[in-house]
């Protein structure tokens, strides 16, 4: 046992000798955050700021219009003139204007709506919006103006019941947490990658230590070979959940990304997918025959897993036939048992989720034992 603890701080202090070894194991995680942070984190979910040039005098309908709009939570409305209204639009201090002409209102009791205008430098995604709401209460109008058929008295009576109307509407604002969880979908990603290739390097010592005939004098010591790589995995292990934990309190009480899932089930989610990132990074070492061909090996194996299991992007914009791909990854099932775990639904009833993650890590040990087994002439770096 005391070996084997020898065995353990050896790799840890080897690994960490150099001070570009705590950036790349900490540091890029973090840093994948912080891009994730910047790619969904400054999504336009203010205030639409409109302006509103009244044409019409003092039409009850129009001011009802316009108070209509005052009401709408989100839309500010800022009552200008023509000259004013252009200017403000053009220089970026309103998203939208809108234009009531004169005789808009006596068209809406007509019930043929005409002489308004929203005018707009930013498109449809402010203008969207307005119309759908503007359209929604003057057609309604509209429709009493086309019933009531060119009476005015009817139309005055039928109105003032629509505008008097006996029941309320109660409304409360509930807090979008979905690119909340997209963040942390795409964070988690990013930290899944880097766990692939902070496992790869770790076990790379393996091969490095066969090159400098290190581990050659290892093993003329009471050490087996099996003690070695034993003492490589579990200071692998140790490492990758220092990174997680260092990853998730960054995330959550530093940059104040809050995933939805508890520590208690997140961290479990990632230290199992971080036991089958060992015996894969275990796998490459075993077939690779030099540093040179793990680096290679992790190149061609990591980053296209990773694009094909939505590490870097979500998985909704990618086609069905990659979606079926990524089945076969272990990647996916971690990133489906993130999604879950923020659907509410518990650690302990994703048991499909972790059985197949536990598969991975079962298929790649046993491959990379049975290649080691077959591959042991350490002769190869003389």
């Amino acid at each position: 046992m005391s070996e084997l603890m020898w065995l353990i701080r050896k790799t840890l202090k080897d690994t960490f000798r150099k001070k570009s070894s705590w950036f790349g194991y900490f540091g890029l995680p973090i840093a994948g955050i912080l891009i994730t942070m910047f790619l969904y984190g400054y999504n336009n979910t203010g205030i639409i700021r409109v302006g509103i040039l009244n044409q019409d005098g003092n039409q009850a309908i129009t001011q009802n219009v316009i108070r209509f709009m005052e009401g709408l939570n989100q839309v500010k409305v800022t009552i200008s003139d023509e000259q004013t209204l252009h200017a403000d639009i053009a220089s970026g201090k309103l998203d939208s204007g809108i234009i009531f002409e004169q005789g808009f209102a006596s068209s809406v009791q007509d019930g043929d709506p005409e002489h308004l205008s929203i005018i707009s430098v930013k498109g449809t995604q402010v203008t969207a919006y307005i119309k759908a709401m503007l359209q929604n209460y003057i057609g309604n109008i509209a429709a009493i103006g086309k019933e009531s058929r060119g009476d005015d008295a009817m139309f005055v009576r039928l109105y003032e019941a629509y505008s008097q109307q006996d029941f309320m509407l109660k409304a409360e604002t509930i807090q979008d947490t979905s690119n909340m969880k997209m963040m942390t979908y795409q964070s988690i990603g990013f930290l899944i990658a880097f766990m692939m290739f902070s496992a790869v390097n770790m076990s790379e010592i393996i091969l490095k230590e066969k090159e400098n005939r290190t581990f050659l004098r290892l093993l003329s010591s009471p050490m087996s070979a099996r003690m070695y790589v034993l003492s490589n995995v579990v200071a692998n292990l140790i490492m990758m959940l220092l990174q997680i934990v260092v990853a998730l309190v960054v995330m959550k009480n530093v940059l104040h990304i809050d995933s939805g899932v508890t520590y208690s089930e997140l961290i479990p989610a990632l230290l199992l997918f971080g036991l089958a990132t060992i015996c894969l990074s275990l796998l490459i070492v075993a077939f690779a025959k030099s540093t040179t061909g793990v680096d290679a090996m992790q190149n061609l194996i990591i980053t296209p897993s990773c694009l094909l299991a939505g590490c870097f992007f979500p998985m909704e914009i990618m086609p069905d036939t990659v979606r079926k791909i990524s089945s076969f990854l272990p990647q996916h099932w971690l990133l489906d048992m993130i999604n879950k775990l923020q659907e509410g639904q518990t650690l302990g009833s994703l048991y499909v989720n972790m059985a197949i993650l536990l598969a991975f890590a079962v298929v790649f040990a046993l491959i990379a034992i049975f290649r080691f087994g077959r591959n042991n002439d350490v002769r190869q770096f003389v």
